[in-house]
């Protein structure tokens, strides 16, 4: 599930972003100053920050100037009340992603999420056939092959397996996994997941009880591995 941050000290605002974003299962979290936002940023857990520009401690502008200057090319989209040009040009040089003049509909702000990630996710998160071992997943088609033969997928071992290659390398907790593929508010039991998790060892993996893919971290959780 993709992560964003929010970084908005306005409280109306920063709520009104969070329900907006979750209801589109993005997964958020908001802070309300620079200081707290660049190190947030800085801990690499997003894959999307939404930066106000006017912010206690360090505004918007400074923050992405010493993220920039880390080597942080985390996506950032500037939000701000001010329409001035000259502000626009100088977030853009800094090296934002995107900017975006207050009050703006959600619709124009989800189109311009969607449009930073397509440009800046890793293809394997994006769409389109992604392989691993000897199986290619066909996100658009909802389609998985194995060694050329279509294997078949229930919809909620489509969305787990299309979770997981969007996470690859990455170690998913149980709580982080329910709420990718089930969705906000979900409370179900640890064996189901485990059943759905196996049910999908069984079709990716060449020997499930020793997988390569789809391997298991001792009290952490699960990683997927290309």
């Amino acid at each position: 599930m993709t992560r964003i941050l929010i970084v908005e000290d306005e409280p109306a605002i920063a709520i009104a972003l969070q329900d907006e974003l979750e209801g589109e299962m993005y997964r958020t979290e908001c802070v309300s100053d620079g200081i707290t936002g660049l190190a947030r940023a800085r801990s690499g857990e997003f894959e999307l920050i939404l930066l106000d520009v006017m912010l206690p401690g360090k505004d918007g502008m400074n923050v992405t100037r010493e993220l920039r200057r880390a080597g942080n090319q985390t996506p950032i989209i500037l939000l701000t009340a001010r329409s001035v040009e000259s502000d626009k040009i100088l977030g853009l040089d800094l090296g934002a992603d995107d900017y975006i003049t207050k009050p703006f509909s959600a619709g124009e702000l989800l189109s311009r999420i969607r449009a930073v990630l397509r440009r800046t996710q890793p293809p394997a998160a994006r769409g389109g056939a992604n392989s691993f071992g000897n199986c290619t997943l066909d996100v658009e088609r909802c389609e998985l092959m194995r060694g050329g033969q279509a294997v078949g997928l229930t919809a909620t071992e489509f969305r787990m397996l299309k979770v997981f290659l969007e996470r690859t390398g990455t170690v998913l907790s149980l709580d982080e996994i329910l709420y990718a593929v089930w969705g906000p508010g979900i409370v179900m039991s640890d064996r189901v997941i485990y059943t759905h998790i196996n049910n999908l060892r069984n079709k990716i993996e060449d020997d499930a009880s020793k997988p390569r893919h789809l391997v298991s971290v001792r009290g952490l959780g699960y990683r997927f591995d290309q």
